[in-house]
């Protein structure tokens, strides 16, 4: 995240009263649950626990939406990402077996691609939709896996998380 105060102070969007430690300190801490909830899906098969760690991809994200809102508030920029275009965890490309509806794929792909052409810019809240967006596809995603590997016996009956 790129700190505008050091430009020119006249052009700058720097809001009054901003306390610029606890955005860059909320944006750290953003940036690593995100890393974090990436990490989880690394090579991890589609088992009982997918569900889970899309949910967590979901809150990873929607926290990263927040945040890249209130730095934006604040005046700073998205610093454009070099490796953009990675592409997702390994459980969760195309072609590898993924459980869940064919659609809710779709989007959350769609939303995958989003995220990284947004990522190339300097637009935060470009950046927070795709993140958004991203959140819901993977919310969808874990609900619908959860409710089959509940009727499918390999989660325990009983009530179906519900995205926010």
């Amino acid at each position: 995240m790129a700190d505008e105060r050091g430009s020119n102070a006249a052009s700058s969007r720097a809001v009054a009263g901003v306390d610029y430690e606890r955005v860059q300190f909320a944006f750290r801490e953003a940036q690593q649950g995100w890393k974090n909830a990436l990490e989880a899906h690394r090579m991890a098969p589609p088992d009982v626990g997918f569900s889970s760690r899309l949910a967590g991809l979901a809150e990873a994200a929607r926290a990263e939406a927040r945040v890249c809102r209130d730095a934006e508030a604040a005046g700073f920029e998205w610093p454009p990402h070099r490796a953009a275009g990675s592409g997702p965890p390994y459980e969760l490309r195309p072609g590898t077996g993924r459980r869940g509806p064919g659609e809710l794929w779709q989007a959350f792909d769609g939303a995958v691609a989003e995220l990284n052409r947004a990522s190339t810019g300097s637009d935060l809240l470009a950046v927070a939709e795709a993140y958004d967006d991203l959140a819901d596809a993977a919310a969808r995603l874990a609900e619908a896996i959860e409710r089959d590997d509940r009727e499918n016996g390999l989660l325990p009956k009983g009530r179906v998380r519900r995205s926010a």
